[in-house]
């Protein structure tokens, strides 16, 4: 049976907390990207290349 790695799970909690932390502090520092609070899931799509050439005959 497999040992389980305990220092693993540790550096996962930390790095989390860590995250947590620095979103807050973000948060707290300037406006939010969204007003209301809430995040876009939402992707923008990107304008039509425009490398195409119309040509006229």
């Amino acid at each position: 049976m497999a040992k389980p790695n305990y220092s693993f799970e540790k550096r996962q909690r930390d790095l989390a907390k860590k995250a947590k932390k620095e979103e807050k502090r973000l948060r707290k520092a300037g406006a939010p990207a969204n007003p209301d609070g809430t995040e876009s899931t939402e992707s923008v799509a990107p304008p039509p290349p425009a490398t195409a050439v119309k040509t006229t005959p």
